[in-house]
């Protein structure tokens, strides 16, 4: 068997394994999370949270795949391990910068839901004043 068919085999492996493993991990902690951002509401958050990780399967394994191909052929144990470690890099690093998107904007719509929350009704109105009274009547004529 070739080395660089051993390396794409290798290369998948780990990454759907990442993959995986990353997506498990932030949907399981993830969901108190969204339920907070989602004042509570655990059905909307549990629907959320699983169309998250839908999207970030897709996402990612979509990557994983189209970056498969390598320019270049493996041809000794050396090239397979730097073969490897680039791949797997980029898909770390893509994993990571997904994550702590997700992050952001969940944080983004939760302060904004806390900052809603935290807000004081207007104060009720004291009295009123009648058609010729108030800051914008004219004033009165001198005599």
């Amino acid at each position: 068997m070739d080395l660089t068919v051993v390396a794409y085999v290798i290369y998948l492996l780990i990454s759907v394994a990442l993959t995986i493993w990353v997506a498990r991990t932030l949907s399981r902690n993830g969901r108190v999370f969204l339920a907070d951002v989602l004042h509570g509401n655990e059905k909307l958050a549990d629907a959320v949270n699983h169309l998250l990780v839908v999207g970030f399967y897709l996402v990612n394994l979509g990557f994983v795949t189209l970056y498969l191909r390598s320019s270049d052929g493996v041809t000794d144990a050396r090239g397979l391990f730097e073969a490897l470690s680039v791949k797997l890099g980029v898909v770390l690093l893509v994993l990571g910068v997904m994550h702590l998107g997700n992050v952001y904007v969940l944080n983004k719509i939760r302060r904004r839901g806390l900052m809603e929350r935290e807000q004081t009704p207007p104060v009720a109105p004291q009295g009123w004043t009648g058609p010729g009274g108030g800051p914008w009547a004219a004033p009165a004529p001198r005599a």
